[in-house]
């Protein structure tokens, strides 16, 4: 599916404060965020008075590949992003942390997350003269700093916030300040730390993980918060929590602290939800890797069904792996899983997976399963059918292209080529956490979403 590329997608921020290797502890942090986005990479940092960029194409570890390269990002003050893009082409000029000079200072910004109103903000604008350097919906954020009239840069920050709207975890930099921003919703996770003298902002708390620092708590919905050189400055906003449940769901990483609460703890009790939920007799419980492993375990621990390694998932798959010339029919899964025959050979299989999208990778794996030899399969998802794109930051299609779309449940199972399949409710999904039902956005499952996108210019954004 082309989209249109004015969309920032799911993507990792990260950013530091007070440290004299900014730029190196920057590198590690989006090297441990390397799982929300593989399209580019880039780090800005400051010494002060200077700024100094390195951005790049590909992973953060072959982007930053030589030590002179971060040896030349000084400073004490660094941010740092992982850009996730769609189908559509990706632009060199799109490649997050953008720099802007705004007067008598310079801005960079790194942001994740989706704005729903982009087109008619864009429109606004270029009428009314302003050229614009990229096609991200991030940009539109700078310009509308640009035009505050407000003193202080938190000030001109709000004023542009109360403009937009959309999803937006956000670190930005000046010569002198370190700023994190979160909508009011919260929809995509910011959380923020501290390496001995230094605060230290993220994504997820695993990068906090990586560089040794203290995870202190996270972004509050609508929260501003600035580190200069008095300190950390906190300006509350309007709170309207609507997390999306997706982050625990798949996206992020286990053994992060996202929304305050453990990711692998909520996918145990996803799939220990899924067990109470559609049990059925068999003799092994084996999940799609990685992202469904502790969800499998969560099943076959309320189940008492024995986990086993049926598949095997290759880490080593870089995006210029060159196919065979003969045409080999699934090869693309067959690179990335392989079955194991041992433990699948006669066996009743359940299959725990996270969530069924477009159903094409599912249906290849399903068939590997059983040419390994499986007697039954029977497919077990931790979620419900999604049904609905994402406006806010995850890369959903069309209705159209999804296959809970367009089938039934006994339709999709007939498509595996399954002998069951279940999707656990959304009351169940909902419950497997410790935060109140209410404060999640569960939209691309039932369709009723926190922000609307009314306008057809802006909707067209999302949609073929």
């Amino acid at each position: 599916m082309q989209r249109k590329k004015s969309i920032n997608e799911k993507c990792g921020v990260f950013g530091i404060y007070g440290h004299k290797e900014a730029s190196t502890i920057t590198y590690h942090g989006l090297f441990a965020l390397q799982h929300r986005g593989q399209e580019s990479s880039g780090i800005v940092s400051t010494d002060g008075k200077l700024s100094y960029k390195h951005l790049g194409m590909g992973l953060v570890a072959d982007i930053f590949s030589e030590s002179k390269v971060l040896d030349e990002l000084k400073g004490h003050i660094a941010i740092g992003h992982n850009r996730y893009s769609t189908t559509g082409a990706s632009k060199i000029a799109n490649i997050q942390p953008l720099v802007f000079n705004l007067f008598d200072y310079q801005i960079a910004i790194s942001h994740n997350g989706n704005l729903v109103n982009t087109a008619s903000l864009r429109k606004k604008l270029m009428e009314e003269g302003t050229i614009f350097q990229t096609t991200t919906d991030t940009e539109l954020i700078i310009h509308l700093i640009a035009k505050s009239k407000s003193k202080k840069l938190e000030e001109k920050i709000r004023e542009a916030l109360n403009i937009v709207s959309g999803a937006y975890s956000m670190v930005l930099m000046t010569e002198k300040q370190l700023i994190a921003v979160r909508d009011s919703y919260g929809f995509r996770p910011l959380c923020v730390g501290k390496l001995g003298d230094s605060y230290v902002f993220a994504s997820e708390s695993c990068a906090f993980d990586l560089i040794e620092a203290e995870y202190i708590r996270d972004v509050n919905p609508g929260e501003i918060i600035v580190i200069d050189e008095d300190g950390l400055h906190s300006y509350k906003g309007k709170c309207n929590p609507k997390y999306c449940i997706f982050e625990y769901v798949y996206f992020s990483r286990p053994d992060s602290r996202v929304f305050g609460e453990f990711v692998d703890k909520t996918r145990r009790q996803l799939g220990k939800n899924l067990a109470d939920e559609a049990d059925v007799d068999a003799d092994i419980v084996i999940s799609v890797p990685d992202s469904s492993n502790t969800t499998a375990l969560g099943y076959a621990s309320r189940s008492g069904i024995k986990f086993e390694i049926g598949l095997i998932r290759n880490h080593y798959i870089g995006r210029t792996f060159i196919n065979p010339r003969q045409s080999q029919r699934d090869f693309g899964v067959k690179i990335k899983f392989n079955t194991v025959g041992g433990v699948l050979k006669d066996k009743k299989v359940i299959v725990v997976d996270d969530s069924i999208v477009r159903g094409t990778t599912l249906k290849k794996l399903t068939k590997l399963i059983r040419d390994a030899g499986a007697k039954e399969i029977h497919v077990r998802i931790s979620s419900p059918p999604i049904k609905h794109p994402c406006y806010y930051g995850l890369d959903f299609p069309s209705t159209d292209e999804l296959i809970a779309g367009k089938m039934s449940v006994d339709e999709i199972k007939e498509y595996l080529g399954v002998d069951s399949i279940h999707f656990l409710s959304t009351k169940s999904m909902l419950s497997a956490t410790n935060k109140d039902p209410s404060e999640f956005c569960s939209a691309c499952f039932t369709g009723d979403y926190p922000i609307k996108v009314n306008e057809k210019q802006d909707k067209e954004i999302f949609e073929n």
